[in-house]
């Protein structure tokens, strides 16, 4: 049963607009939810648009276990303008004509930045360096070196190739492309990147995020669609954990002991990813993982 005056338990999935922080999405989910227990699974920068998984009341605790590590993207890169924040919120930097660039050598620069690589993510990002975030450290005046990291890009994919003008005439070239990536990736450090290996510079103007896991852009709802049917928006916690989870239903003995956290035999699905328990009544109770053929709980919902 849940407590008066609490908001629903399940996540929604939002279509944020460009412009605003992903915090500030947050807070709109807590006025219309009625909690204060709300979180979200990975941050779109506020220029991007598109998936943003929110969790609310129990299914904060969700969030962790979800597995969102995969991730595509529809963007924009800009060639021949390299900008503070590799994307065009910051200043630019460096502007270098692109006549040059050829058609195949960007696709040798994309096929380089795809598969497994090391990438080194934008100085002005939400990584803390000594417990401060890079951003900061770099608004501040600071020279940031970030150290890079093992990223997969599965998928970078050339959709048109436009002509571009700087605005003091530099011939610039504007790609629009699509990347299936792994949590962690940068998109914006790919243009940045690309831009490099082709020697003119290169940034995002436009990014929206396609997919996070098993969740849909088709399936997202704007924040004003939110306003005039939150209710109905909300993916209950049951549900989203039978989407998202191997499940198990055990008998009222078996529930009884695992929410009391008595380890049982495991059901031998042999799955990599936590399995979601459910009772005779389809009541969702718990996430476990199998571990020497007993079944271990990770988190209890009940």
């Amino acid at each position: 049963m849940k407590r008066k005056g609490t908001g629903p338990d399940g996540l929604v999935i939002v279509d944020k607009p460009a412009g605003i922080t992903s915090h500030t999405v947050v807070a709109r989910i807590r006025r219309l939810a009625g909690t204060r227990k709300v979180g979200h699974a990975g941050t779109l920068d506020p220029m991007a648009t598109g998936v943003l998984v929110i969790g609310c009341e129990r299914a904060t605790r969700l969030l962790g276990h979800l597995a969102l590590t995969s991730k595509t993207y529809e963007a924009t890169i800009r060639l021949g303008q390299a900008t503070v924040t590799d994307d065009a919120e910051g200043e630019v930097t460096a502007t270098a004509p692109t006549s040059g660039v050829t058609r195949e050598a960007v696709a040798a620069g994309i096929a380089a930045l795809t598969g497994d690589i090391q990438q080194t993510p934008s100085k002005v990002s939400a990584i803390k360096i000594d417990g401060k975030r890079s951003y900061s450290r770099v608004r501040d005046g600071e020279d940031v070196e970030l150290a890079a990291r093992p990223v997969t890009v599965s998928r970078f994919e050339l959709h048109e190739w436009r002509e571009a003008r700087a605005e003091d005439g530099t011939a610039l070239i504007d790609l629009d492309v699509t990347v299936d990536c792994t949590s962690g990736t940068y998109v914006r450090a790919l243009a940045r990147d690309l831009g490099d290996g082709l020697g003119v510079g290169g940034h995002l103007t436009a990014l929206r995020r396609t997919r996070v896991g098993p969740y849909l852009v088709a399936e997202a709802h704007t924040l004003e669609a939110l306003e005039s049917g939150f209710a109905e928006a909300v993916l209950p916690i049951a549900d989203a954990a039978a989407a998202a989870f191997p499940r198990w239903d055990v008998d009222a003995e078996q529930a009884r002991l695992l929410v009391n956290g008595v380890r049982i035999t495991a059901p031998g699905l042999d799955a990599s990813d936590p399995i979601a328990v459910f009772d005779p009544d389809g009541r969702f109770l718990a996430l476990i993982e199998e571990r020497g053929g007993k079944a271990k709980s990770l988190a209890v919902f009940v």
